[in-house]
């Protein structure tokens, strides 16, 4: 099937791609606005893309034609501006390269320093000290904070009280049953001293004495006593003795 044969140009209009911008001042004021919320997010991120791909120190500072400020530092602006300063006088002054490190060396220690006296400060701050330079929304937010941290501390005793009353609970359950235990071991170890004497057989007169006593009572009946008869010669000093009636 033969087609017949087609234009193959296609409109300016339609053409692929971005092309080449004249760099010149925008007249129009929001095309102008438009382009430099564009050109200005697209150079932050190109900022931190290099600061952290490459690990450099990067500072980029924009303001815009109303002067409003736009800034990105992966360190903090006013030290990079620092140290930026610090590398022109040396490139200008030819100071030596051990200096250069002293320098860098002193201005870390500067921040280690100022580090540690804001950390003091905070500390005070939370103990209730040096408050009079706080404002009002500074006071509001330690407020807060302290607040906040009570509560954790809280949290965390009540989770510590709880757990040792749950031990010494436990605890006081297993001495009862070891008590138990222990008594029923010394009932079982009585009751079997006492069934081995039952039957082993007395030795003493006393256990004879008990036994017949337990199964021969006394009965004032059956016996009298023969204190008030003479003694005569038909009967010995053996047969002196109380004569049970038959």
């Amino acid at each position: 099937m033969a087609f017949p044969n087609q234009s193959m140009s296609v409109s300016p209009q339609r053409k692929m791609g971005r092309g080449k911008i004249e760099i010149k001042r925008i007249e129009n004021t929001t095309n102008r606005q438009v382009t430099f919320c564009k050109r200005r997010n697209g150079l932050l991120k190109k900022a931190y893309e290099l600061s952290v791909l490459c690990d450099a120190e990067v500072a980029l500072i924009v303001f815009s034609t109303r002067g409003r400020l736009y800034e990105y530092a992966n360190n903090s602006v006013k030290a990079t501006i620092e140290r930026y300063k610090k590398a022109c006088s040396d490139s200008t002054g030819g100071g030596s390269a051990s200096e250069i490190n002293a320098q860098y060396y002193q201005q870390e220690a500067a921040k280690l320093r100022q580090q540690i006296n804001n950390l003091q400060n905070n500390n005070r701050q939370m103990m209730g000290e040096a408050l009079s330079t706080l404002t009002v929304k500074d006071l509001k937010n330690l407020e807060t904070r302290l607040e906040k941290g009570i509560g954790r501390i809280r949290s965390k005793k009540n989770e510590l009280l709880f757990a040792e009353i749950e031990y010494m609970q436990k605890r006081e359950i297993d001495l009862h049953n070891n008590n138990q235990l222990l008594r029923a071991k010394q009932i079982a170890e009585t009751e079997r001293s006492q069934h081995n004497m039952n039957l082993v057989p007395g030795t003493g007169s006393s256990s004879y004495e008990a036994v017949q006593t337990h199964q021969h009572p006394y009965d004032s009946r059956t016996y009298f006593q023969v204190t008030g008869l003479q003694p005569s010669s038909q009967y010995s000093k053996q047969d002196q003795m109380a004569l049970q009636l038959v």
